[in-house]
């Protein structure tokens, strides 16, 4: 199975701090966010290759960032050198799919959340399914939802839709940006974008392959940290102290 990890954002929000400086290289406790998490991930001995989709701006450092890591890490430039020219995250995992052409499964992350549970528990539920997988968590903040992806769960947790940044939102499910494809699914990508899926954000593509495939979605077992701007980095790292899993 390959990792991919969508970190080509520029953390406009988070400025001056990361302004000249990837938001997933930003330390939370005695690691970096990527470290916390992919660490985390490695301990299941499930992903065979990492690979952080960055921009032309931050892939000089993720690089360096990678060579002093044992785990097998690639970085892959998207070419990209601002905010205004992003590509959007599901035209990164495009790009990433054209350039690497994997043939397995694959779990897709964002490089700037965090969790204060283990992600092999997700790893272990997409399994059992044997299914594409989401997860999910109850938000009972509307406004919180109108700024989120939000889930319509059925039967034996069958996810039937998930709509980005609704108006209305259509539950309180709330789904955080871990993604796990089958191999049959991630063939489907190219045709979810020529198709008019939307390419910013992660959910969108998740939104598109409802229509068109079987989902499961696995309520998460604990919280989690979105690190958005000064002050949610702020309370990360005070929450994250003593969380050494």
């Amino acid at each position: 199975m390959k990792c991919m990890i969508l970190a080509a954002g520029y953390a406009t929000r988070l400025y001056p701090l990361t302004e000249n400086f990837p938001k997933p290289l930003l330390k939370v406790g005695n690691k970096t966010i990527l470290d916390w998490l992919l660490e985390d991930i490695d301990s299941a001995k499930t992903v065979d290759e990492y690979i952080v989709i960055t921009n032309h701006k931050f892939a000089g450092q993720f690089r360096a960032w990678a060579s002093a890591r044992p785990l097998p890490i690639r970085v892959l430039d998207d070419g990209t050198e601002s905010n205004e020219t992003r590509l959007g995250a599901v035209c990164d995992l495009l790009l990433a799919i054209d350039s690497l052409q994997p043939k397995d499964d694959l779990l897709v992350i964002a490089g700037d959340n965090l969790l204060d549970f283990s992600l092999t528990s997700f790893l272990d539920y997409a399994k059992q399914k044997n299914t594409s997988c989401t997860m999910r968590y109850w938000e009972a903040d509307e406004n919180r939802l109108r700024k989120s992806g939000v889930s319509v769960i059925g039967k034996d947790e069958v996810l039937l839709a998930l709509e980005e940044k609704p108006d209305v939102p259509k539950s309180h499910w709330c789904t955080p940006p871990f993604y796990y494809y089958k191999a049959a699914d991630v063939r489907r990508i190219k045709d979810a974008v020529a198709d008019g899926c939307g390419t910013d954000a992660p959910g969108s593509l998740v939104a598109w392959m409802c229509a068109h495939s079987v989902l499961h979605s696995m309520e998460m077992p604990g919280k989690r940290y979105d690190i958005g701007s000064p002050e949610s980095y702020a309370a990360v790292q005070k929450a994250y102290k003593g969380i050494i899993r």
